[in-house]
């Protein structure tokens, strides 16, 4: 089993009301070293099918020799080592929250909480899978509140390197609909509410979709808006703050992170302590859309900031041992298929052909919403 020697932190944890030491005894100050949380601030042209598939296949080709050495490919989705559903609605497992605590600017538009639950060890997942949760009370027609899925945040792990913990990373849903009356989404003002000692339903894990390559060699490219963070921090952890004896990561990690606004952004702390420890494997780039422009005046959302260095994306992309993933809000996907779509003609590649090769390949995951 990998040794844990998670040493991500950066400093205390903040003060909060919802993250008082005092009310999470069972946890000892040098554990919740481990890790904390501070409030960021922003220092086409077609071919034929047949034609398209020898395209495809020779584009592929001309890069395979550039790729370092890599493990053999062990499609994901077949890995007997992963858990799911282990626990269901009827019978979820009943963990304990021991941290919560807000990771938004007071001026951020919405608030986003992390907050850490107990799990003994009981809910084993892996790296970009998710867990469900259930509300407490009852729905207006009397029957347990339905299960919400959160992609998970902490590696396998957890952010006590103890792997008996879960995390997640939540935005508070607050709405006005068309009556002009204020609607709360029940799951996420139920988690973002929690106090340290609460308890909380869990189910799951599942998922197979977002698990993260097991190449440690791999190019890992990560898309993600908002709480889209949550499965690139569980890789990200395991990549540049744990060691384990069966893992080193020697590869590239290039994560993209957009948000409306520089209080918004996520887990910044830990992203530049990561590139202070590994500076040639890591890098990271924001968009921040209320704040920043292109050169033509664009407001930059994420598909704008990758349209910087969309040349050099394309070529990580004709790489076998390239791995894209997305996760976030749904119109980020068009925005990047629109950037693709003229890099892949200039080889006289159709994008959508290709980009159904590198999911069949598993090197294209996308989990939206």
């Amino acid at each position: 089993m990998a040794s844990a020697a998670v040493t991500a932190a950066v400093g205390s944890l903040p003060s909060s009301k919802s993250s008082s030491l005092s009310k999470t005894p069972s946890i000892s100050p040098a554990t919740l070293e481990r890790t904390s949380f501070h409030k960021a601030c922003l220092y086409s042209r077609s071919v034929s099918t047949a034609n398209a598939r020898k395209k495809l296949v020779a584009v592929r080709a001309q890069v395979t020799t550039e790729a370092p050495a890599k493990v053999a490919k062990v499609s994901k989705k077949n890995d007997e080592g992963v858990v799911t559903n282990k626990y269901k609605p009827k019978e979820p497992y009943v963990g304990t929250c021991l941290l919560n605590t807000k990771i938004t600017g007071d001026d951020a538009p919405g608030e986003t909480w992390h907050m850490v639950f107990s799990t003994e060890g009981e809910v084993p997942y892996r790296e970009g899978q998710s867990i469900g949760v259930i509300a407490d009370g009852i729905d207006k027609n009397g029957k347990p509140h339905k299960l919400r899925l959160y992609s998970i945040a902490s590696s396998a792990l957890g952010d006590f390197g103890d792997a008996k913990t879960v995390s997640l990373c939540v935005k508070r849903l607050v709405y006005t609909n068309e009556q002009g009356e204020v609607v709360k989404g029940v799951c996420s003002n139920f988690l973002c509410d929690l106090k340290p000692g609460a308890e909380v339903k869990i189910t799951g894990p599942v998922g197979k979709e977002m698990l993260m390559p097991k190449d440690p060699n791999a190019t890992v490219i990560m898309l993600g808006t908002g709480t889209g963070i949550a499965p690139f921090r569980s890789f990200l952890w395991k990549m540049f703050f744990e060691k384990h004896d069966d893992y080193e990561f020697n590869g590239l990690a290039w994560l993209f992170l957009g948000v409306p606004t520089s209080s918004s952004l996520l887990y910044k702390e830990e992203f530049e302590k990561m590139k202070e420890r590994a500076p040639d494997n890591f890098r990271v780039d924001y968009a921040v859309s209320r704040e920043q422009a292109n050169e033509k005046g664009e407001k930059m959302y994420i598909q704008t900031r990758m349209a910087e260095y969309a040349g050099e994306l394309w070529e990580l992309l004709k790489k076998d041992n390239t791995f894209v993933y997305m996760c976030g809000l749904k119109g980020m996907e068009k925005g990047i298929d629109d950037i693709m779509v003229s890099l892949a003609a200039n080889d006289g590649i159709d994008w959508l052909s290709y980009k159904r090769e590198l999911k069949r390949a598993e090197q294209w995951n996308v989990e939206v919403y």
